[in-house]
């Protein structure tokens, strides 16, 4: 073949890679949101941050709502969403299960480095003002309890309310109910239940959507610290979104005019966040290590299996707490 057509169609050929590359890159993403509280109550504050994304990277946002956590994890397994707001337990779901990747962490505005579960009781009931009020266990009590994949309202309480303390909710209270931060604190307010599971970040949104219920909540224990929650995207979105998404989290309320900056911060506020500060998957260790401890209190308690496999299922178990103790002594968990 002649130099020129060889130059010629080596040519082509790479001006039609590049279109091809361009046609893949992606213009539109959902962006999944948890169901901590009402959809509406959700998008007020969601909605000028997704605003403000879709400005910046150039890119049509679209808000991702279900009806619980399990929607938004499965959402990104089949290709729905594309990048989420979870809570830890949650995130850790999405990346085993939805090859998903914490990339980004957030702030709490009040500088705390997490947050804390919390079990909450009204605040005019004598009877209740201890963990050990709670776990009376004579069934007479009705109980909040969260979403399975919430760390505050399930894996939290289950690891250090319950399996610390051989105790199995359905054998403790006279009912046990699963709901969102906001229904189990309206839930508490109003009297429906006597306990639930709830944390200090909702409790403190509370105080700006519904102050009188607020009012009428107090706190009964209060967990050791949670990581703050991550931001996760699909590992297989590519990498121009990536490298989009990540430029505009983490110069949101950081770089710009000061009004730009400002503004920014707003927002941020009204989501009770800082700005956001890099993370990984690393952030899941103290989670893992959780989930591991929860699962051997469970074996142990079992009436359905032998000794001999109990302790085969332990020592695995063992074996897995202990990588992941390694791991979180040698990577940075941020």
């Amino acid at each position: 073949m002649h130099a020129f057509t060889k130059g010629l169609a080596a040519a082509t050929l790479a001006a039609t890679l590049a279109a091809s590359t361009a046609l893949a890159q992606t213009s539109e993403i959902n962006f999944g949101i948890i169901s901590t509280e009402s959809s509406q109550n959700l998008k007020t504050v969601w909605d000028p941050f997704l605003e403000a994304m879709s400005e910046q990277t150039g890119m049509k946002v679209n808000a991702f709502f279900a009806s619980d956590y399990a929607g938004v994890i499965e959402g990104m397994r089949f290709g729905k969403v594309d990048v989420a707001w979870f809570g830890n337990k949650s995130a850790m779901e999405a990346v085993d299960r939805s090859n998903g990747e914490v990339f980004a962490q957030t702030v709490d505005v009040d500088g705390n480095p997490g947050y804390w579960s919390v079990l909450i009781t009204q605040a005019d009931n004598d009877a209740i003002n201890s963990l050990d009020d709670v776990l009376k266990c004579d069934k007479s009590l009705d109980f909040g309890i969260g979403d399975p994949n919430s760390t505050s309202g399930f894996l939290v309480p289950t690891t250090f309310v319950f399996a610390k303390n051989g105790i199995t909710p359905q054998d403790c209270f006279k009912t046990v109910r699963n709901a969102n931060h906001e229904a189990n604190a309206m839930a508490t307010a109003n009297g429906q239940v006597d306990v639930a599971a709830n944390n200090t970040e909702n409790l403190r949104r509370l105080e700006v959507t519904a102050p009188e219920a607020r009012n009428k909540i107090k706190v009964v224990w209060q967990s050791p610290l949670i990581p703050s929650d991550p931001l996760v995207w699909r590992k297989d979105l590519d990498e121009d979104a990536k490298r989009k998404i990540y430029t505009f989290v983490m110069s949101y309320g950081r770089l710009g005019t000061p009004e730009e900056v400002a503004a920014a911060r707003e927002v941020l506020d009204g989501l009770a966040w800082a700005p956001f500060r890099p993370s990984s998957d690393a952030q899941l260790y103290p989670i893992r290590i959780m989930e591991i401890t929860k699962q051997e209190a469970r074996i142990q308690a079992a009436d359905n299996m032998s000794e001999e496999e109990k302790k085969a299922e332990l020592e695995t178990l063992a074996a897995q707490k202990e990588k992941i103790q390694k791991l979180m002594d040698t990577v940075p968990q941020s």
